[in-house]
């Protein structure tokens, strides 16, 4: 078995783990139900990707090679803030407050899975696993824009209520 490949699925699935509970976290002490609802979709995102990550690492210890069904199944299985994250909920959020503290430490965590996955990706050299790490550096690519987009929208909120912008 290549001790990398297997190194690097424990390692993203420890990544994953401490994701969960940040945002576990972060849905249990706001007071925000809006920003609750979101703070826990993203700890169930989290929770299938432990999920995928551990069947993946059975299948390629059992078997030497990555289970292609279970990750083509999961390309649409996850659920979309876009739809709930409303201006009502940014508004909500103090963008100098701890869940816009809370969203930095994601989008850093989030840079730390794409940059695992995509370096994996380019050394690979079996063309499953490369398309495998591909694929995930891709679903937190996803994570990684919704929490930027979100981020900036909350940078821009604090600009235009302390009176920092030029104009």
């Amino acid at each position: 078995m290549d001790n990398k490949i297997t190194d690097i699925f424990k390692q993203a699935i420890i990544m994953e783990h401490r994701g969960k509970s940040l945002y576990e976290k972060v849905a249990e002490q706001t007071g925000n139900d809006g920003v609750k609802k979101i703070f826990k979709i993203m700890a169930e995102e989290e929770q299938i990707h432990i999920e995928f990550l551990s069947k993946q690492l059975v299948s390629y210890s059992k078997n030497k090679k990555f289970d292609k069904n279970d990750f083509e199944s999961k390309q649409h299985a996850e659920k979309t803030i876009q739809s709930i994250l409303t201006e009502e909920i940014i508004d909500n959020i103090s963008g100098a407050g701890f869940e816009a503290a809370a969203i930095s430490a994601a989008i850093d965590m989030e840079n730390k899975s794409i940059e695992v996955y995509s370096s994996r990706a380019k050394s690979a050299t079996d063309p499953n696993e490369k398309e495998l790490f591909e694929w995930l550096a891709n679903w937190e690519k996803g994570h990684h824009k919704l929490l930027i987009d979100l981020n900036k929208q909350l940078t821009e909120q604090v600009w235009y209520d302390n009176n920092f912008w030029p104009f």
